[in-house]
């Protein structure tokens, strides 16, 4: 296995497992959500207030397409699936694992939206955000990780065996 990618919604957990799940791998962890703000030298939130939701979604693609790693956990952001290229570029990189998580868990976990850098559009609630997302997620998950009633070491086992039984 080169790498593993985490997808899902903001606030399931795909940075906080995705350390995690890098030292058990013995992998080394990659937030591409860090990777575009290094790039662009500005706050996920700025580049959605600065380029508006289309030039931040371009952005991102064109990063996660281009995006090289070898041994690594890969946290993207939660909109990377709106990018068919990016996401075949990500499938090439390794196994794709969904966290998922119902959304009133998501609401409680989740604090202001548009300070965490969320793509939203105008009018969108969460509600139809969730809609709209899960079964793009699901689509291109090669492996689904249902984190709800987990804890992280749990979610954390979860997704190792899971890892292993797609393996074999």
């Amino acid at each position: 296995m080169k790498n593993v990618v985490l997808i899902g919604m903001p606030g399931v957990g795909k940075s906080t497992l995705g350390v995690l799940l890098a030292k058990a791998l013995g992998y080394r962890f990659l937030d591409t959500d860090l990777v575009i703000q290094a790039q662009e030298g500005r706050l996920l939130r700025e580049i959605i207030d600065q380029e508006g939701i289309d030039g931040f979604l371009a952005i991102e693609s064109r990063a996660c397409a281009q995006l090289q790693a070898d041994r690594s956990v890969i946290a993207t952001g939660g909109s990377v699936i709106y990018e068919p290229e990016a996401m075949a570029h990500l499938k090439t990189l390794g196994p794709v694992i969904y966290l998922k998580l119902g959304r009133n868990a998501l609401a409680k976990r989740l604090g202001s939206l548009k300070k965490r850098g969320v793509v939203l559009r105008p009018g969108q609630t969460f509600k139809d955000l969730y809609q709209e997302r899960a079964p793009l997620y699901q689509q291109y998950a090669d492996i689904t990780v249902d984190c709800g009633g987990q804890d992280i070491p749990h979610a954390l086992a979860l997704t190792l065996q899971r890892l292993r039984e797609a393996e074999k």
